[in-house]
């Protein structure tokens, strides 16, 4: 399979698509990417960083890919530096997305019921349009909010079920516990064991390996559940391990979760 990344290079801090290249590439993933904006650090816990928007590479970028006659079997997106880029990657689907092919969207907005840096509500407005043209989304509980103005998650999934046939809320805290809601041939919920503390770049981890998954022709419930267990694992080991959280998740030795699966499985696109 060939997955084509959309998403911020961000120098440190492991997320985006220092994330996305190793967690698809453990799937059996051709991996291509499509860079939206290079920044020095992330934008959350570090200060004075750099970002340069990328909107005009990415058009040439595209154009050469053309002549090469590229179609992926997934396209994934995230970190979108501006509206006009919300709209070029809605282009970048029509021309590039095989037939057949899945679309997954991480509206990457905000986090703890704020907008990150440089987003606001007519930001979240152009990605809910997104949405509407993906198979599968995957809002964390903040940006849920975002799209939806709904705190209640099942009211929230609904919202976001007319919008997309496949909506994720990737972790919703509840009163009765911890769960991913997702809508497959109906609405359900999944349990997760919550670990206390914010881990920077979780949401990267869980979308990379998500899209692998369904790339890797797994079922919605199958691939919630090994990512699941894959960003489990690895949000205990990087709280083990990493003093700063900032500088990102350590997965990297959790990855053989995804290889096992998938290992000589998978068909290269040529």
């Amino acid at each position: 399979m060939r997955i084509l990344a959309i998403n911020d290079i961000s120098c440190v801090g492991k997320c985006s698509l220092t994330v996305a290249l190793p967690v698809l590439s453990a799937c059996g993933a051709t991996v291509d990417i499509l860079p939206t904006a290079l920044l020095s650090t992330h934008t959350g816990g570090f200060t004075g960083y750099t970002f340069l928007n990328l909107d005009g590479e990415m058009a040439k970028i595209c154009d050469h890919w053309e002549t090469l006659g590229l179609k992926y079997d997934v396209i994934y997106s995230g970190y979108l530096g501006s509206k006009q880029q919300i709209e070029f990657v809605k282009s970048v689907k029509r021309r590039f997305l095989k037939e057949g092919g899945k679309f997954i969207v991480d509206p990457v907005l905000g986090d703890n019921f704020k907008f990150y840096a440089g987003f606001d509500e007519d930001f979240a407005k152009g990605m809910l349009s997104l949405c509407a043209e993906a198979d599968y989304i995957l809002p964390n509980e903040t940006e849920s909010f975002l799209l939806t103005g709904e705190r209640d998650f099942a009211k929230a999934l609904k919202i976001l079920k007319a919008a997309c046939p496949h909506p994720v809320i990737t972790g919703a805290d509840c009163a009765d516990g911890y769960f991913l809601y997702y809508f497959d041939e109906k609405e359900e919920r999944m349990p997760l064991i919550k670990v206390d503390g914010n881990y920077h770049g979780a949401g990267d981890v869980f979308a990379s390996a998500f899209a692998g998954c369904i790339g890797g022709g797994l079922s919605m419930r199958e691939a919630l559940s090994l990512t699941a267990e894959f960003c489990y694992r690895s949000i205990l080991r990087t709280k083990a391990e990493v003093p700063d959280r900032k500088y990102g998740m350590n997965y990297e030795r959790e990855l053989y979760i995804l290889a096992d699966k998938f290992g000589g499985k998978s068909e290269t696109v040529q």
